[in-house]
């Protein structure tokens, strides 16, 4: 019997339903709950790394992207996508080989295409714009081997692809890559441990991830970034629950495994539960910060800037984000408390207690003329939260009209892009953090650059900084680093690109039925994580 045209697309369509209906019916078919780990952690409002710098946003490329080098536990590069490289002899043409097995979660082959449309994607950004501009070309080979040739020597290149500082090298796929560094990927298709779970998907609740069953992980044990990234349960889900008591409540109960900011205040009822564990990821610590917006008044003057750090009293803020004296330290080096180039030049401005008479001073010296100053406030993070609420009764004693703005993260995210007064939506300040670690990379770490509207929300400029900043990556010794550091750190106290509020080590709970989780500096890999 003859089929008519129109039978066969009805039928084609049916079948096409039914295969769509089979792709819902296992994205949405829960593991086993020993399979299966749940966190509370914060959730990405961009998914790109390349558009966004949120510790969110990176967490989720680690786990659906893949990297070509990854620094290990002593933060030396190691290969990851990469499977051999080497350099020329007058160290200006590196030639890199891409290992066996690496697929998209589409199933289709990594090729050395991707790499240099990502490679050049991420030049865009503060921290990928050394690389492009030293670069004389970016270009393949052949399908799993590409060049990067340079216009001289650059002997942190290999740091600079393994860096997590800012935002990491991810690779995506080339049409995903093909495209400005404003524009977002929204593909969510990696060729990483783990593969997004669309269906599952709610946006501002929860996001879910399965096991890449075809990922290859090196045969290397993990370390850090670097080794194998083996997977070792089938579905981690990252779920945002705001009220603090309530996601501790669900760690009791068992409801979830994972509780990333559990409040100062609650330690010692974790400490006191037999099934729960603190535990510190980031042995290093992170440096709670605020960032003003140097394109608005009143920090658009530098004495308003100054000002903001005599009336910081950083045990004040302490006592609200790490209230046990274990946990927080003060901190007045911009190459963090314990990194090879932390120091104390030009850091007389500290003292305990603050000064505030000083800073008023300086405000009515910037000319400070009532206008408002709009603090974000993320709800959803307990430390910044407390932190801005404290920030603003700071700067209403010494008679500045400060204003909250509370959101969650996401919110803040979004806002802090905006360069336009705060009557038009703008900002004054933001807080944020970084870990000890990134401090040590004024390269990578957008957190210090100082290039203007070119550069990292709040958008500093000092080009006599940035000239010294530039030659980072030309001097060879360690010795050479330090005291480049210190003539650095100068000038920034004297410009003031932001100012510490504090550095604390903010341990995760979780329960001991959940073992095997990966210590690093800002984020939380979702590999070798199992249950018992």
């Amino acid at each position: 019997m003859a089929i008519s045209r129109r039978e066969m697309i009805k039928a084609g369509l049916a079948v096409g339903a039914v295969i769509s209906a089979q792709s819902v019916l296992r994205a949405q078919t829960a593991p086993a709950a020993s399979r299966t780990v749940r966190m509370v952690v914060g959730l990405p409002s961009v998914f790109d790394p390349i558009v966004s710098t949120s510790t969110e946003t990176i967490d989720h490329a680690f786990a659906i992207y893949d990297t070509l080098f990854g620094p290990d536990s002593q933060s030396t590069p190691q290969p990851q996508m990469v499977g051999k490289w080497s350099v020329a002899d007058d160290k200006k043409i590196y030639t890199f080989e891409l290992r066996d097995g690496l697929n998209w979660h589409d199933g289709t082959p990594v090729t050395a295409a991707d790499c240099v449309g990502s490679i050049r994607r991420w030049g865009q950004t503060s921290s990928g714009q050394l690389l492009l501009e030293r670069a004389r070309d970016i270009s393949k080979k052949d399908d799993k081997t590409f060049t990067i040739a340079l216009k001289e020597p650059l002997g942190l290149l290999i740091d600079l692809l393994a860096s997590t500082s800012g935002q990491p090298l991810f690779i995506m796929r080339e049409r995903d890559a093909d495209r400005p560094a404003t524009e977002k990927v929204t593909a969510n298709i990696g060729s990483g441990p783990f593969k997004f779970n669309q269906a599952l998907a709610k946006p501002g609740a929860s996001f879910t991830y399965d096991r890449n069953e075809q990922y290859v992980p090196r045969k290397e044990v993990p370390d850090g970034f670097a080794g194998g990234k083996i997977v070792k349960v089938d579905r981690v889900t990252r779920e945002d629950i705001s009220d603090q008591q309530t996601a501790l409540a669900a760690l009791q109960a068992g409801e979830v495994d994972f509780l990333s900011s559990p409040p100062a205040d609650l330690y010692s009822v974790i400490e006191t539960d037999p099934n729960l564990v603190l535990q510190v990821m980031d042995k290093g610590g992170q440096a709670l910060l605020a960032r003003m917006n140097c394109l608005q008044k009143p920090f658009d003057h530098v004495k308003a800037r100054q000002a903001m750090l005599h009336l910081i009293d950083q045990e004040a803020f302490l006592s609200v984000a790490a209230p046990d004296p274990k946990y927080g330290r003060t901190i007045t080096s911009i190459f963090g408390s314990n990194t090879p180039f932390s120091n104390d030049e030009n850091t007389g401005w500290f003292k305990k207690g603050g000064d505030p008479e000083k800073a008023r001073q300086l405000f009515k010296e910037a000319g400070y003329a009532g206008e408002k100053v709009v603090i974000l406030q993320p709800t959803d993070w307990a430390q910044a939260s407390d932190a801005a609420q404290l920030l603003a009764a700071s700067l209403r004693k010494v008679g500045i009209d400060a204003e909250l703005a509370p959101s969650d993260w996401g919110g803040v995210v979004a806002r802090r892009a905006n360069k336009s007064p705060v009557e038009n939506g703008g900002w004054s300040i933001f807080i944020t953090s970084s870990s000890d670690y990134t401090f040590s990379d004024p390269i990578g770490n957008p957190i210090l650059l100082a290039n203007g509207e070119t550069g990292w929300y709040g958008w500093a400029k000092n080009e006599e900084y940035e000239a010294l900043r530039g030659k980072w990556a030309n001097v060879e010794t360690l010795e050479e680093r330090k005291a480049l550091a210190r003539k650095m750190q100068r000038i920034w106290w004297d410009y003031v690109g932001f100012v510490f509020l504090g550095q604390y080590v903010g341990p995760i709970a979780r329960r001991k039925t959940l073992t095997g989780l990966i210590g690093v500096p800002d984020y939380i890999p979702m590999w070798n994580m199992q249950k018992a």
